[in-house]
């Protein structure tokens, strides 16, 4: 592969994500808010923290089971304000859409956009439309923005984890990836696979609500779960050891990975989280998960280390361990 042109695998989220944002953005960018490298930045002001976060969403195909492109972008941004402990409460949408787009198709995107703000009660309070010509978008790209409020002593970052905290993650991995892959490539599995696309700022309330001592909370959107943590670990200069057999996928899901020489460890999610505790702190916040309808299936999955800094060890169900390191491409182009 040529190193002097962008590749799909620079948008996966794993390290030519990483290595794009560090050699060409932050040079250029950087400032304390930028810094941290959070899903959202904090802004402080004389009144308390402000955050705010932007994302861009090009998802192929743009409708699949559990949801759209629509529904993405607001959860999108929903959950990535959720995950600094930022209260969502104003959005923009900004839509590139290709000459010749079905309007009716795009009825459907924006009923699913105003739905969704429903059940996160935010709103949208500024946008833009941009029309370009035929063959020079994949039919729709949505563009959003979200602010929301933090409450005095909420302090979550990737850099926050302590050896001894410990690991929990909200349900089962590979719901979105594998929801996407199917309705793209016609793939006909059996069983009820869709998207767990989600809103995650109520049960994010919940759980600071019941433990506001949290350290850190992360989406494991692309590049999946394992990015997720080494991004944390390598934030943090922490270790993290997780345990195969606490960690949740279905068995459709399983079952389709092992098919498809995929690793759902890696697989993209749309509606899960990670949160990072004290280890007093743990059973509590899991209870709190448990009893919400969209951590019903979390589970402490591992715990944070002083051995093995920047890295995630796997136990596997064998007894054996290994590294898993972070996504080097892309499991599969344009999941979100």
């Amino acid at each position: 592969m040529p190193d002097d042109k962008i590749l799909l695998a620079h948008g996966s989220g794993g390290k030519l994500t990483h290595d794009l944002i560090k050699k060409i953005f932050l040079p250029q960018f950087s400032n304390p808010f930028l810094e941290p490298l959070d899903d959202s930045a904090k802004i402080i002001n004389r009144q308390g923290s402000i955050g705010f976060t932007t994302d861009s969403y090009v998802v192929n195909p743009i409708f699949f089971p559990g949801g759209d492109i629509g529904k993405l972008a607001i959860c999108g941004t929903v959950n990535d304000l959720s995950m600094i402990g930022a209260t969502p409460f104003y959005l923009s949408l900004s839509l590139i859409v290709e000459e010749g787009f079905s309007i009716e198709i795009l009825q459907q995107i924006i009923s699913s956009i105003h739905d969704t703000t429903e059940k996160a009660g935010v709103s949208i309070v500024t946008g833009d439309t941009k029309v370009v010509e035929h063959g020079a978008a994949d039919q729709l790209f949505i563009n959003t923005s979200g602010i929301g409020w933090i409450k005095s002593g909420i302090n979550l970052s990737g850099i926050n984890a302590k050896p001894g905290d410990h690991i929990l993650l909200s349900g089962y991995l590979g719901d979105h990836e594998i929801a996407i892959l199917s309705q793209r490539e016609g793939f006909h599995f059996q069983g009820d696979l869709k998207s767990d696309c989600a809103p995650l700022n109520d049960l994010v309330g919940k759980m600071l609500d019941a433990c506001p001592s949290i350290r850190c909370m992360r989406d494991p959107t692309r590049g999946g779960l394992v990015t997720t943590l080494n991004e944390i670990a390598s934030m943090s200069g922490v270790g993290m050891v997780i345990e195969e057999e606490k960690i949740p996928v279905r068995e459709s899901v399983r079952g389709i990975c092992e098919l498809l020489g995929l690793d759902p460890l890696y697989l993209a999610n749309e509606g899960k989280l990670v949160a990072i505790c004290p280890p007093n702190e743990a059973e509590r916040l899991l209870d709190v998960m448990n009893n919400h309808p969209l951590g019903r299936h979390g589970e402490i999955i591992g715990k944070v280390t002083e051995q093995n800094q920047k890295r995630v060890i796997f136990h596997t169900l064998i007894g054996g361990h290994r590294i898993l390191d972070m996504l080097t491409g892309g499991q599969y182009p344009r999941i979100c």
